[in-house]
C-alpha cells in the first residue's frame, strides 16, 4: 500500500529553490536516535547535543504546540505528519521549516520515526537535490529505506515498494545487491560507502520500469545521507528516493503557483478573479475546471455559509468560472451566472460539512453511485469522455465560499494526491482574493443601500418649484459617496433646498451623509433661518468628529461637510440663502441670464472656527431656475473651478427646456472625462403663488378679533369654493387669534394661503413660544392647541422678525369626501361633535370654541 501525506502546510514554501534538508530519526516515543550533519548546519545542535534527548528540545517551539507524547500519537493516527511549523536554534532563535515526519517499519513491526526538515527561508541552486527537497516541500510520495554501516536494511517505509517493487520482508535485513543484484546496485552501495566515510550528501538517479505500470518508464533520484550516534559514530545511511517523472510534472504544474500569485487577485470582481482561476488551471492542471461561488459572495448579501452547516436546505451555488480545453466548454450544461444544482448524496455535500477535499481518481459511474442520481452530469461524463475528478472547496476563516471542480477528459492520466495539494494551493491562493473581493462587495452593497435609502426617492416640491436631480458617482460601477441633496416642504407653501458633500467616499461617507441629511430635515421643521440651521449643523458635524475620536482603536475618517441652504417663498418670491464652505448656485432668469451670486462664504462645517454664517435674500421672477450643485460638477483634475462654473452656467442657460433635459445637458460639463469626484445637481424652477391664492387682514388685539377673524376666513372660503372645510377652518382660525391676542400686543395679521392645501397663519408681536398643555377634567382653558392639532393636518410656528407665526395646514377636501374617496377614516365622533358645535355657535361669539381665551 502507497502511503502519502495529506496535511495541508500552513504556507507554501518556495519551491523553485528549496534549501537543503535537515534529516533526523526518532524512536517511537520520539526520542532523537541518530542526527546528520545537515542538521547540525541548519539548527546549530550536534549529534552529541540531541542523540538520546527528546525532539521537543529542538522541534517544540511554543507553548501552545503538543506535547512530544501527543505528537507522536498523532503521527501515529495519520501514519506520519507534514506540514510548516517552527523550530529552535541552539542561539534561541526561531527558524521557519518545512516539517515531514515519515513511519518507518523494522523487524517485528516496531516502528521509528524518520524527520526531513528544510528551511523555507533560504534557497538552493543545486539542480538535481533540489528536486529532491522540492518533493519534501511540495510532499510528493517518498520512498525511505535506512541502512547500518554494513548497508544492510534495518527500516523503511511502505511507499518504498511502490518505488522499486521489493516488498518489506524482502528488503528487512538485505542489502540491496542481495536483493536485487547486478551494476546498479554496486553502484549506489558505493555511493552509500563514500557518504559514510565522510563525503557530502548523494545523490542517485536511475530509470526503471514497475509491475504496476510496465509501459512507462520511472525516473528516481536517491538522495544519500549519512546518520550519526551521540558520538558522532556513523549509524549507517538513509536513502530518501522520489519518484521524478512525477516531481518534474508536479513542479511544471507548481509553477502556475507564482503567475497565480500575479493574475489572482487584480480585481475586486469576484466573477472575474473565478475566471482567473479557472483560466489558470487549464490545461495545466485539469482539462476543465468549473469555479462555483455561493450565491451571497458575488452580490455581497446574505449570511455566509459555514463549513459543517448542512441543514435541510443546501447553499445556492453559481456558476461563476469556466474553462476547457474544447472550444464552448461542453463539458458544462451551466453557464456562467446560472445556478448549479447539486444532488444531496454527492461529494459536494461531503465537503461542505468536511470543509476537506475530494478526489476520485477513477470516476465511478456504475448503478447505485450518485452519479446515477444525476441524469444531466451522467450524460455529461458520458458524452465527454469525463474520467478523474477533483472537488476542491474555496475557503477561508471557516466560512464556504465556494467550490472548484477539476475534471479530465483528454489526458489519460488520472488526479493524484499531488495533484490534490497543487489544487488547494492554487485554490487558497483564490480564496484570499476571493474573501476580499466578498468583503468589499458586502461593503460596498451595504453602502449602496444606505445610499439608496437616505437620498430621496420623489422630490416634493409642491406649489412653490418644479423639481429634478442628478447624481453621478466618481466610480459609475462601484461608487459610493458622501453627496445629498434635498428639497423639504416648509409651512406657508415654502419650500426648503439643500445640497451637501461630505468629506470622502465609501460606506462612512455614506453614513455621515444620512446623519447629516436627517438632522437638516429635523432642523428644517424647527423652521429655523438659514444661517441659524447651518450654525446647528456645524455643531453637529463637530460633535460627530469628537465622538469618531473617542474611538482610537477605530480608522476614524476625517468628519467634514459643505453645505448651501435656501429657502424659497412662492408668496413674495424671495428666497433667503446660506452656505459653508460650498460653491454658490446658479441662477438663470427667464430669459436665459446666469448669476454666481456673491453669497457670504461661510467655513465648511466641523471646522470649529467659530465664525457666524451669514445669508442673503435675492427676488427672484417667476420661471427663474435655480441650480444647487457639489463640486465635482464643476471641477476636474484638469480644469480649475472658475472653468466648470462657467460650462454649468452654459449648460442651463436655456431656461425654457425641461428641467430633466437641462439636468442631461449639465452633467455632461466635462465630456470624455470621468469625474474626480462625486458629482450632484439640484434643479428647481420657482413658481408664484398667484394673489388671488392669498389673503390676508389686520386685526386689533381685542375681544372682537377671534369673532372678525371667523368671518373673513369664512366669506374668503366660500370665495375660493372651500365652503366644505370653513367649519374646521374657522375653529383653528378662532383658537390662534384668540392666543394671539391674550399672548401678544399691538396688531395681529391673519393670513389664508390656498395652495396644495389650506395655510392658516397668525402672527403677533410676542416672542412667547406655543406649547400644548395637558388640561384636566375641570379646566376651563389648556385645550387651544390640543384642538389645532387634532382638527388639522400639522401645526407649529417660526419667529419672524418682529414676533412670530403661529401656523396650521388644513386640507382642501374635508375629511368626509376623503374618506369616501381614499379610503381613510372618517371624521372621528369628538371632531366631528366639536365642528358641529362651533358651526353652531353664533357668529358674533367672540370666544374660542374651545370654551373661552384659551392659552398656549
Amino acid at each position: 500500500m502507497i502511503s502519502t501525506d495529506t496535511a495541508t502546510p500552513r504556507r507554501q514554501p518556495n519551491i523553485r529553490e528549496p534549501s537543503e534538508s535537515a534529516i533526523a530519526m526518532l524512536d517511537e516515543q520520539g526520542t532523537v536516535v541518530g542526527w546528520t550533519r545537515a542538521a547540525e548546519r541548519l539548527v546549530g545542535y550536534s549529534a552529541g547535543d540531541v542523540v538520546g534527548r527528546s525532539a521537543s528540545a529542538v522541534l517544540r517551539h511554543s507553548e501552545e504546540a503538543p506535547t512530544t507524547a501527543e505528537f507522536v500519537d498523532q503521527c501515529r493516527a495519520q501514519r506520519g505528519w507534514s506540514g510548516t511549523t517552527t523550530v529552535r536554534h541552539r542561539d534561541g532563535h526561531g527558524l521557519d521549516v518545512s516539517l515531514r515526519v515519515s513511519m518507518l517499519w523494522g523487524h517485528g513491526e516496531t516502528v521509528r520515526w524518520l524527520v526531513s526538515v528544510t528551511d523555507i527561508g533560504e534557497a538552493s541552486g543545486e539542480p538535481t537535490n533540489g528536486l529532491v527537497r522540492e518533493s519534501l516541500l511540495a510532499r510528493v510520495p517518498m520512498g525511505i529505506v535506512v541502512r547500518d554501516p554494513q548497508l544492510r536494511c534495518t527500516w523503511v517505509n511502505d511507499t518504498m515498494e511502490s518505488h522499486d517493487g521489493i516488498s518489506r520482508d524482502r528488503r528487512l535485513g538485505w542489502r540491496i545487491s542481495d536483493v536485487r543484484p547486478g551494476a546498479a546496485a554496486e553502484t549506489i552501495e558505493s555511493a552509500m560507502r563514500e557518504v559514510m566515510r565522510g563525503g557530502p550528501v548523494k545523490v542517485h538517479d536511475h530509470r526503471t520500469w514497475l509491475p504496476s505500470s510496465p509501459h512507462r518508464e520511472h525516473t528516481y533520484a536517491a538522495s544519500i545521507f549519512c546518520l550519526q550516534d551521540a558520538d558522532g559514530q556513523v549509524l549507517g545511511v538513509c536513502v530518501i528516493s522520489v519518484d521524478l517523472t512525477e516531481s518534474r510534472r508536479a513542479r511544471d504544474r507548481l509553477a502556475i503557483l507564482s503567475e497565480g500569485s500575479t493574475r489572482l487577485g487584480t480585481s475586486l470582481d469576484v466573477m472575474r478573479t473565478s475566471q482567473e482561476l479557472a483560466d489558470l488551471a487549464v490545461p495545466l492542471l485539469a482539462d476543465y475546471v468549473a469555479v462555483d461561488l455561493e450565491q451571497s459572495v458575488p452580490f455581497g448579501e446574505g449570511p455566509p455559509v459555514h463549513i459543517g452547516s448542512t441543514g435541510q436546505r443546501l447553499p445556492v451555488f453559481l456558476r461563476a468560472g469556466l474553462a476547457s480545453i474544447h472550444h464552448g466548454v461542453p463539458e458544462s450544461p451551466w453557464a456562467h451566472g446560472e445556478v448549479v444544482p447539486w444532488p444531496p448524496a454527492s461529494p459536494f455535500t461531503d465537503v461542505m460539512r468536511t470543509g476537506m477535499p475530494h478526489l476520485e481518481p477513477v470516476l465511478d459511474t456504475a448503478p447505485g453511485t450518485w452519479i446515477d442520481q444525476d441524469p444531466v452530469r451522467a450524460r455529461t461524463i458520458h458524452e465527454n469522455g469525463i474520467h478523474s475528478l477533483m472537488l476542491i472547496p474555496i475557503r477561508t476563516r471557516r466560512v464556504l465560499l465556494g467550490m472548484v471542480l477539476f475534471i479530465r477528459t483528454s489526458d489519460p492520466g488520472p488526479f493524484q494526491e499531488v495533484d490534490v495539494l497543487l489544487a488547494e494551493e492554487l485554490v487558497s491562493r483564490a480564496a484570499l482574493a476571493l474573501d476580499n473581493a466578498r468583503q468589499y462587495a458586502r461593503e460596498h452593497t451595504a453602502a449602496l443601500a444606505l445610499q439608496r435609502n437616505l437620498l430621496p426617492h420623489r422630490l416634493k416640491g409642491g406649489a412653490a418649484v418644479e423639481t429634478a436631480s442628478r447624481y453621478l458617482p466618481a466610480d459609475m460601477d462601484h461608487g459610493v459617496g458622501g453627496d445629498w441633496f434635498d428639497v423639504i416642504p416648509l409651512s406657508g407653501a415654502r419650500v426648503a433646498l439643500v445640497v451637501g458633500d461630505v468629506v470622502g467616499h465609501g460606506i462612512n461617507a455614506a453614513a455621515t451623509m444620512g446623519r447629516l441629511r436627517t438632522a437638516v430635515r429635523t432642523l428644517a421643521d424647527m423652521e429655523l433661518r438659514p444661517e441659524e440651521l447651518l450654525t446647528h449643523l456645524d455643531d453637529t458635524v463637530q460633535r460627530l468628529a469628537e465622538e469618531e475620536a473617542d474611538a482610537p482603536e477605530q480608522c476614524s475618517p476625517a468628519v467634514g461637510a459643505t453645505c448651501l441652504y435656501a429657502v424659497y417663498d412662492p408668496v413674495t418670491r424671495r428666497c433667503a440663502m446660506a452656505r459653508a464652505g460650498h460653491p454658490p448656485p446658479a441662477i438663470v432668469d427667464p430669459q436665459g441670464r446666469v448669476a454666481f451670486p456673491d453669497l457670504p462664504t461661510g467655513t465648511p462645517l466641523g471646522m470649529g472656527l467659530g465664525v457666524p454664517f451669514e445669508a442673503a435674500e435675492l427676488e427672484l421672477p417667476e420661471g427663474s431656475v435655480l441650480g444647487l450643485y457639489t463640486d465635482g460638477l464643476i471641477e476636474t483634475r484638469d480644469h480649475d473651478i472658475d472653468v466648470g462654473m462657467r460650462r454649468l452656467g452654459s449648460a442651463l442657460a436655456q431656461p425654457g427646456r425641461p428641467l430633466e433635459e437641462l439636468c442631461s445637458r449639465a452633467m455632461e460639463t466635462f465630456p470624455g472625462q470621468a469625474p474626480s469626484d462625486d458629482a450632484t445637481l439640484l434643479l428647481v424652477r420657482t413658481r408664484t403663488l398667484s394673489p388671488t391664492q392669498v389673503a390676508s387682514w389686520t386685526l386689533p388685539s381685542d375681544q372682537t378679533a377671534a369673532r372678525s377673524a371667523r368671518h373673513m376666513a369664512a366669506r374668503q372660503l366660500t370665495e375660493w369654493g372651500l365652503a366644505g372645510v370653513a367649519d374646521t377652518t374657522k375653529l383653528i382660525v378662532s383658537e390662534l387669534v384668540t392666543n394671539a391676542v391674550r399672548h401678544g400686543s399691538g396688531q395681529i395679521t391673519l393670513r389664508l394661503i390656498r395652495h396644495q392645501v389650506l395655510t392658516c397663519e397668525v402672527f403677533d408681536s410676542s416672542a412667547c413660544v406655543p406649547r400644548p398643555r395637558s388640561a384636566c377634567t375641570h379646566d376651563e382653558n389648556g385645550r387651544g392647541l390640543f384642538l389645532v392639532a387634532q382638527l388639522s393636518r400639522r401645526w407649529g410656528f417660526r419667529t419672524v422678525p418682529g414676533g412670530k407665526v403661529v401656523w396650521a395646514e388644513v386640507d382642501l377636501a374635508p375629511a368626509s369626501e376623503r374618506a369616501g374617496t381614499l379610503g381613510v377614516p372618517p371624521m372621528s365622533e369628538e371632531r366631528s361633535v366639536l365642528v358641529s358645535a362651533t358651526a353652531a355657535a353664533p357668529a358674533d361669539s367672540g370666544v374660542a370654541a374651545g370654551g373661552g381665551l384659551l392659552p398656549w
